[in-house]
């Protein structure tokens, strides 16, 4: 498989011949207001521009999988780019609600049995944050995609580390994890994606898969820079098996 970053948590997955597009925050730098209640109020989202073309991102996509939509996962940009009637996949019905008011008509809700292409999609749990401030975050999933002629992969989408999280790792042991890493926050209620200690306890629970971190460093209420969890990588050992990518750069795994 080979797996491109774009920005945030946009990633183009290429798997078992086919290219995914996940959550599609495509807004050129400065298009949105700061989010409120969080650090950096004097800078505009997203914080820095894409690695490439809208229409290089888009041009061979079989697929898109929104995981929720949270303005950074899917924005305006990408529901006027993307054709309407490429295939998308929501986690719930209200969420394909809102993408077919959006004019797009080819929606399917995920579910822990979906086949696309002969790649099967495993839709999972997540908690996009922890406390009271899940009433805010909303409801979000995951997928786990699995092929004969691939490894299996698990992009867990906007969680923190829980239990459901430990179940996916357990059950379906993939060999490659993507997780939203930046430790994003607001001023109050805690990390609403994985911090440090958060990967470590994804590490310790698959030391033998390849782990790509994003999600960082691209939307004003970022917690975790790169380069300090680089160093947390380093002082614990893990950078073997753990990766931070730039915008734009692709993992052949």
């Amino acid at each position: 498989m080979k797996i491109t970053h774009i920005r945030n948590a946009t990633i183009i997955v290429e798997y078992a011949g086919h290219q995914f597009l996940i959550d599609p925050f495509l807004a050129d730098k400065g298009t949105y207001p700061p989010f409120p209640n969080s650090a950096r109020q004097d800078q505009m989202n997203p914080l820095v521009s894409l690695p490439t073309s809208i229409e290089n991102i888009i041009r061979n996509i079989d697929a898109v999988i929104v995981t929720h939509l949270h303005l950074d996962h899917f924005d305006d940009a990408a529901k006027e780019a993307l054709p309407k009637d490429i295939k998308m996949f929501v986690q719930n019905d209200a969420d394909a609600t809102e993408v077919k008011n959006a004019g797009f008509i080819n929606v399917e809700v995920l579910q822990v049995n979906t086949v696309f292409q002969g790649i099967e999609l495993v839709k999972t749990k997540g908690e996009h944050g922890r406390g009271e401030i899940l009433k805010l975050a909303g409801e979000v999933c995951g997928v786990v995609f699995k092929h004969t002629s691939e490894q299996t992969l698990y992009v867990a989408g906007d969680t923190v580390w829980v239990e459901s999280v430990q179940e996916v790792i357990q059950t379906y042991k993939p060999e490659v994890i993507v997780v939203n890493g930046g430790d994003n926050q607001f001023l109050q209620g805690g990390s609403l994606v994985m911090g440090k200690d958060d990967i470590y306890e994804v590490y310790q629970t698959a030391s033998d898969a390849k782990i790509l971190v994003v999600h960082m460093e691209a939307v004003n209420h970022w917690g975790l820079s790169r380069q300090e969890l680089r160093n947390f990588l380093k002082d614990k050992g893990m950078t073997r098996n753990v990766a931070v990518p730039e915008d734009g750069e692709s993992y052949v795994i």
